[in-house]
């Protein structure tokens, strides 16, 4: 067996969010609907993607080839510390940085806790202002990941509603973006209602409507808001989602 971290091209210090970057990337030049077959090659990525990317395979493949020290090397010895460096700067750009860094260096925590907070400090705050579109695009779909796992719904819906939007500008995922619509499209089916406020799931569900998930999931967006707008006291505008919906349906 080779060395997985080779395979994907990645340090054995590697975040699980430059693992699943690094896969990204290079499964795009190797997945079967390029090549037309399914080659050793590619097949030996997948698999070193699903061993790394399991806390549990890839600490008995780290053991097995005795990468145990990996993780104590001395690149965090400098005297500048770069994290306390852009907090102390505490302007939008590092702070999106910061972001970065701590999705690279295993502080998913952190990384999702200084999201929230810049959302609800600046309602204009984007991380896709400050990073290429690719570093957006894959760093951003982490941190979805990471907020959709503490139950961060309405922050995530956020965050995919504008990778959903570049993709179609960019067609950067190709492949992979099914993944990225099927998280959009399970969190407003199944983490919308009952989880957030009236107010932001109609905006959630009004994001659903604009990003192409076709007449059924539409149907069903407009059929929610109808309820919702009932619940906050709109009967003429639950009324016009729910006419709208049987139209869609139709």
């Amino acid at each position: 067996m080779r060395d997985f971290y080779s395979v994907l091209g990645v340090p054995h210090t590697a975040s699980l969010a430059e693992i699943r970057r690094a896969y990204r990337k290079k499964a795009k030049l190797l997945h079967p609907d390029i090549t037309h077959a399914e080659s050793d090659e590619f097949r030996e990525l997948v698999q070193a993607y699903e061993t790394l990317s399991d806390l549990k395979a890839r600490s008995l493949f780290d053991e097995a080839y005795s990468f145990r020290s990996a993780s104590n090397s001395t690149h965090g010895h400098s005297s500048f510390d770069y994290r306390t460096w852009l907090l102390e700067r505490g302007d939008d750009e590092s702070f999106a940085k910061l972001i970065l860094f701590d999705l690279t260096h295993s502080r998913e925590e952190d990384a999702v806790r200084t999201f929230k907070n810049m959302n609800m400090k600046n309602a204009n705050f984007r991380l896709s202002y400050w990073f290429g579109h690719e570093d957006f695009m894959d760093y951003g779909f982490i941190l979805a990941e990471e907020l959709v796992l503490r139950r961060e719904f309405y922050d995530a819906v956020i965050l995919l509603d504008q990778i959903m939007r570049m993709e179609f500008k960019y067609n950067y995922f190709k492949f992979f973006f099914v993944e990225v619509q099927d998280l959009m499209r399970h969190i407003l089916r199944n983490n919308i209602e009952g989880f957030i406020n009236d107010e932001l799931a109609i905006d959630s569900w009004e994001r659903g409507l604009d990003l192409r998930f076709g007449k059924k999931d539409e149907s069903f967006f407009l059929l929610k808001m109808a309820d919702a707008y009932d619940r906050i006291g709109d009967p003429h505008t639950a009324s016009i989602c729910r006419d709208e919906s049987i139209r869609i349906a139709s």
